[in-house]
């Protein structure tokens, strides 16, 4: 709780983080004024600076915005609160995930 505090008293950057419907930072009507989003996975919330300003509710809905957005940035957020699939090899360079078991990898 003292880190999202201190991230409040800090200077807008504009930082843009996209989280799970499920994801326990998922407050958006709970805390936030208007309705709740429900705690699904396929639910996603997108905040600039801890603010919701952004929503995506199930697989082929569009994004609903919360906050007024110039055109011209609609492009960018809508990218942002869309999460994209990663390749398996990124994954294992990035430690996401272990690469797959082998034969040749076997120690016995």
């Amino acid at each position: 709780m003292g880190l999202l505090r201190r991230v409040r008293r800090e200077e807008p950057r504009g930082e843009l983080v996209a989280v799970s419907g499920a994801d326990p930072l998922n407050l958006v009507g709970i805390v936030t004024p208007g309705d709740v989003l429900a705690g699904v996975a396929t639910n996603r919330i997108l905040y600039r600076d801890g603010i919701p300003v952004a929503i995506k509710e199930g697989a082929g809905s569009g994004e609903r915005y919360l906050v007024e957005v110039a055109p011209d940035e609609r492009e960018r957020l809508k990218s942002a609160l869309v999460r994209g699939r990663v390749a398996p090899l990124v994954r294992t360079y990035l430690g996401k995930s272990r690469p797959a078991f082998t034969a040749a990898s076997d120690p016995r």
